[in-house]
């Protein structure tokens, strides 16, 4: 056989075809879809809560307003309404004025600082950006305030030194702000990347399952009726969720060390996952065999993009903000999010994850009841049913 003949064999084609399309769909999915960073950082959500009725105060908040790059700003929340907003990642960052913020300024103390608070358990983006528009938010008033409390010492020349020395200090201390950390997550990126790595590895594990289980379904026609088959699959992946889910979690604690008493939950999230995931995958293999894998993978490089683990859905690009509504990755990210790091309730997700795999259950019976031509078992099934129905009425007569 020469080198032309085995460049044209099945097997090889479908390598070179892999090999391109892999690399047009990664690069054309991931490119596009990172270019949101730092592009898409204006329309992060924040809130501003002015609780100072002085001049200070609002003068500071009109100068957040302008001067911030973001486009969607709240000013009508309380406090306590805009930290469960950032607890459910609706809001990228909230800032508090005191409202003693004023009075403190008036009376020559050192001001009350300013909060802004940040919640950790969310998008690796967000966090970090915030972090480092904060810091420039902080250096700028600390050389506003101090500025202005220079113009009152200049006033006061040739005071003596041990009053020198306290007019420096309270230049220095004339604005001091405060970074408040809700959710604080351990050292590591391993940490903040877990969510999406568990996801992960339930995702590609049950799209590789699905291509295989599919395959000894259609296999096996013939053997058994395929509703038999198909509950055989079913029963299959959940065998494979089980033990591989625990071999995950496993790994998660041996690695990361999470708390101990989130085990069962983390679990049985990832078992969940992984059958969401199944049933999500399995829909183009049911419906167009192994050609189903290729259209898989592009799906797969859009909810790495579209799982919410780097990027939130206010910074994302239109399709990839479609898929992350009907996407198994974005549900269980969040969820691992919530329980593993935050403080609130994962449940909202993990009902949305129920709610895609049993769309997608529903779908795959629905293909195999009527677009899989019924096998010699089947029609012999089907033949019998009928003959029994029969025979009450024969013997009726």
């Amino acid at each position: 056989m020469k080198f032309i003949q085995f460049l044209k064999t099945k097997g090889a084609i479908a390598a070179i075809f892999m090999g391109i399309f892999y690399s047009i769909a990664m690069l054309g999915i991931f490119l596009p879809g990172y270019s949101a960073i730092p592009g898409n950082v204006d329309k992060l959500p924040i809130a501003i809560i002015n609780e100072d009725t002085g001049a200070y105060g609002a003068k500071i908040a009109d100068q957040l307003q302008e001067n911030l790059p973001f486009k969607k700003i709240e000013t009508n929340l309380t406090n306590s309404q805009a930290l469960k907003d950032l607890e459910k990642n609706d809001l990228a960052l909230v800032v508090r004025i005191p409202e003693t913020f004023s009075a403190d300024m008036q009376k020559g103390k050192t001001a009350s600082s300013i909060d802004f608070t940040i919640n950790e358990a969310g998008a690796t983006v967000v966090s970090s950006t915030m972090k480092s528009v904060v810091t420039e938010i902080n250096n700028q008033l600390s050389e506003q305030f101090s500025q202005q409390t220079a113009q009152g010492v200049l006033m006061n020349f040739n005071v003596p030194e041990k009053q020198a020395a306290e007019l420096a200090k309270k230049i220095e201390t004339a604005y001091v702000g405060n970074i408040v950390t809700v959710n604080k997550m351990p050292d590591g990126m391993n940490n903040n990347m877990l969510p999406m790595f568990l996801t992960m590895a339930g995702y590609v594990g049950a799209m590789i399952g699905a291509m295989q289980l599919v395959g000894a379904f259609k296999s096996s026609r013939g053997k058994a009726s395929k509703t038999r088959l198909f509950l055989y699959v079913q029963l299959a992946a959940l065998l494979i969720a089980v033990v591989s889910s625990f071999l995950a979690a496993g790994v998660a604690y041996l690695v990361n060390q999470p708390s101990g008493d989130l085990f069962f939950g983390l679990l049985g999230q990832q078992i969940l996952n992984y059958m969401v995931c199944f049933n999500f995958t399995a829909i183009l293999i049911f419906l167009v065999g192994e050609g189903g894998m290729v259209l898989n993978l592009p799906i797969l490089l859009i909810q790495t993009l579209a799982n919410g683990a780097t990027l939130t859905r206010d910074m994302m690009y239109l399709p990839y903000k479609w898929m992350s509504y009907i996407s198994p990755m974005y549900y269980s990210v969040q969820s691992y999010f919530a329980n593993l790091y935050g403080s609130i309730s994962p449940n909202p997700y993990i009902w949305s994850m129920i709610a895609v795999g049993a769309v997608a259950l529903l779908i795959n019976i629905a293909i195999v009841a009527f677009l899989h031509k019924s096998s010699a078992v089947d029609q012999q099934k089907t033949m019998t049913e009928a003959e029994s129905a029969e025979t009450p009425a024969e013997i009726g007569m």
